[in-house]
């Protein structure tokens, strides 16, 4: 009703309504016109021209917004005519200011994403703009107290547009945006290399955002580059001379050391000599800045160091590693000889995402080799525990977590892993809570399954108490999924979150509308690509299935049974490229077809998996990861088919387990039934008693990082709707 009232009584009062007021002038009424048609302009923004300017769902705020718009203008507007101490030239002055700064806000507020909460302060702030203008006072305090957006229209405006006060509020202006945005000071600065506070700003950037500072000081071809590289502050100083240096950005990670006398450029050039020298400069200051850490002192440019310790850590040594996967050991592993146990601890946390499983498992065992103590908490201690929930999570990945915690005491074992489950919820991401729960399902000591249980549960209970949502749902999802592990709890995920079923496929799923089930294998064209494809083609020519050869692939249908067609590449030669065209061929082959795969399989080494995930078709409900290591590649899987469920191996992927397994799986497929994982383990369990290689598969039901992932995002999607 308020609302009612209030569109109403403001609803269109005109310059009419106003004349009958206070009487205006011919020759000002143009003005109260145009002001006239503004509001309207700014009342249809709302879609609907109705005299109530709405926006949102808030009613209180549309209230405001309505009376600001109508009522409050129209009574400047009468103010500024009614106004005796105020000449013909000041009131059109106003009234065009007024009218000015209602079409700027309207233009803002429709293509510069300007708030429209900001009006009712636009218009109390022109009033008051107005009061000072009269008493001939600046109006610098007006724009102080406004946001930037509000002032910036009132400065510009007819009535103060040449104030005399224009270098002071264009200042403070320039000045505001710094604030508020801090990591936009040099850029705002660029544009103002002179302003009488750009040293305090370059030195308040200098000791926060080095890095912008580091890039802008080598411009030296600019006024505020030159600015940096005259100011004479210690930080800035030693930032500018880095700059100025051919290798600047190879001493600029030692930035906090240079700074603090800690470290001297010659210390940096005379490791930069050697790149094992520089290499293990890297990782002495990342495992001091790691203490410092610890102790809640931040280094300046930790994440630049970091970031260079990575970069050095693939160039020199993991990308050599795995580009000699087919050498013998003492050619392959020669480039990491010189290294510690803590180097070689950061190979593999900084190279998580690139080093090959065979790469990863030699360096793993020569870190151990090298310790004089071979205990894994003491490996922990010497690198300060720095990245210690990545190493861990890696250990588990490659099944090595057992052997990892059986190399320190069970005690130290116990702290570990509780510090590993704890703190979920205070990253930005789900990085480490994905990492807890794909490390549970590989401890294999029950009292350490019951430590992390007990410890996700006590997480839990505290996040709920303390009101955090997002924290509460990460360990009452983990909490779910790690009961459920254990049948006799009777806990269904998928019933529970709403996600497809996690411990089966029904063949149903898996057909398309004629009935049929769509597989698409990736093979590629290196020396064991080929004989795996022979194997391949040996295993499906049997009275159950057909053979059709096309030029760049082959198509494999059942003859009996539910309709299964395996398409399958060619493994043409990897060198020139040629396999990835007949993948490619096939892909554009099944999309113009409509046929869209239900079940995908890569067929080939672990550097191959890459390719065939970037053509993964997103209609797979099933995907056979068949390379070393695939289990790590999950998540980017599940980037592409959110619900799949996937089979990969942690360590190394066999012939002589992917073979027998694909024919094991698609006969299950044409014979019609549904996919049960639990039970199809339990048959792979004989099947492939004695062959050590099939215990590092793991069935999609025991994917607990993936199922995690599932759970949350559904979660969320329902929070949100």
């Amino acid at each position: 009703m308020i609302r009612f009232y209030l569109a109403v009584t403001a609803l269109f009062v005109s310059s009419s309504v106003i004349c009958q007021q206070v009487p205006i002038p011919l020759m000002r009424q143009i003005f109260h016109d145009r002001i006239d048609q503004t509001q309207q302009s700014i009342d249809a923004s709302d879609r609907k021209t109705d005299g109530a300017f709405t926006w949102g769902i808030d009613e209180e705020v549309n209230q405001q917004l309505t009376y600001s718009l109508f009522k409050q203008v129209d009574e400047l507007q009468i103010k500024i005519e009614a106004d005796s101490q105020l000449d013909i030239n000041s009131k059109i002055k106003f009234l065009r200011g007024l009218n000015e700064i209602l079409a700027s806000f309207d233009n803002s507020f429709r293509y510069k994403g300007l708030k429209a909460i900001e009006l009712p302060n636009l218009v109390n702030a022109y009033s008051e703009a107005i009061e000072f203008d009269k008493q001939g006072a600046s109006i610098v305090s007006v724009i102080d107290n406004y946001e930037i957006e509000v002032g910036e229209i009132i400065s510009k405006s007819y009535p103060f547009q040449n104030s005399p006060n224009k270098n002071e509020i264009y200042k403070l202006l320039v000045l505001k945006a710094c604030r508020r945005d801090p990591d936009r000071i040099l850029p705002i600065l660029t544009s103002n290399p002179n302003i009488s506070f750009a040293d305090s700003l370059i030195k308040l950037v200098a000791y926060n955002n080095q890095e912008d500072l580091y890039t802008y000081a080598q411009s030296t071809n600019t006024p505020l580059g030159r600015r940096i590289q005259n100011l004479n502050d210690p930080l800035v100083k030693m930032i500018s001379k880095l700059a100025l240096i051919n290798e600047g950005r190879l001493y600029f990670p030692f930035l906090d050391d240079l700074y603090k006398g800690k470290m001297t450029m010659e210390d940096v050039q005379k490791a930069l000599k050697d790149d094992n020298k520089y290499y293990k400069l890297l990782v002495s200051t990342q495992i001091d800045y790691a203490d410092r850490l610890r102790k809640r002192d931040t280094p300046m440019v930790m994440h630049t160091l970091t970031g260079m310790l990575k970069k050095k850590a693939m160039d020199l040594y993991i990308n050599v590693i795995n580009g000699l996967h087919e050498s013998p050991d003492n050619i392959r592993m020669r480039v990491v000889e010189p290294l510690t146990p803590q180097e070689l601890y950061y190979l593999c946390v900084m190279g998580e995402n690139e080093i090959y499983t065979s790469s990863y498992l030699k360096v793993y065992d020569r870190i151990f080799q090298r310790m004089k103590n071979p205990g894994s908490d003491s490996l922990l201690m010497s690198v300060n525990f720095n990245y210690f929930k990545k190493f861990i999570k890696m250990a588990a990945g490659y099944n090595r977590l057992d052997d990892f915690l059986k190399r320190m005491s069970m005690e130290n074992a116990q702290i570990l892993m509780k510090a590993f489950a704890n703190g979920l919820e205070r990253t930005g991401n789900l990085e480490d809570a994905v990492d807890v729960a794909d490390s549970y399902a590989s401890i294999s000591d029950e009292g350490l399954r019951k430590l992390i249980l007990t410890e996700v549960q006590n997480s839990y209970n505290t996040l709920v108490k303390n009101a955090d949502t997002r924290g509460a749902n990460i360990y009452d999802i983990m909490n779910n999924i790690f009961l459920s592990i254990d049948s006799s709890n009777h806990i269904n995920i998928s019933e529970k979150y709403g996600i497809p079923p996690v411990y089966q496929v029904p063949s149903a799923l898996l057909r398309d509308s004629s009935g049929r089930i769509i597989v698409q294998q990736f093979f590629y064209g290196d020396k064991d690509g080929n004989a795996v494809f022979n194997n391949f083609i040996g295993a499906y020519s049997n009275s159950n299935w057909k053979i059709l050869s096309k030029p760049e692939w082959i198509e494999v249908s059942s003859t009996t049974g539910i309709p299964v067609t395996i398409y399958a590449n060619k493994p043409l030669d990897s060198e020139k490229d040629l396999d990835a065209k007949a993948q490619a061929s096939l892909g554009n082959y099944l999309e113009e077809k409509q046929i869209y795969p239900t079940v995908v399989i890569h067929r080939g080494h672990s550097y191959f998996v890459k390719y065939t995930i970037q053509q993964l078709a997103p209609s797979a409900k099933v995907v056979l990861l068949g390379s070393c290591g695939g289990y790590h590649n999950l998540h980017d899987v599940l980037e592409i088919c959110p619900y799949a469920h996937i089979i990969a191996s942690k360590q190394v992927g066999s012939g002589t387990v992917n073979q027998p397994m694909i024919v094991m799986l698609t006969d299950l497929l044409r014979q019609g039934k549904d996919l049960n994982w639990p039970a199809i383990w339990k048959e792979f369990n004989t099947r492939f008693k004695g062959n050590d290689l099939f215990n590092d598969y793991v069935p999609p039901h025991k994917n607990l990082g993936a199922i995690f992932i599932m759970a949350y995002n559904t979660l969320e999607q329902r929070s949100k709707s």
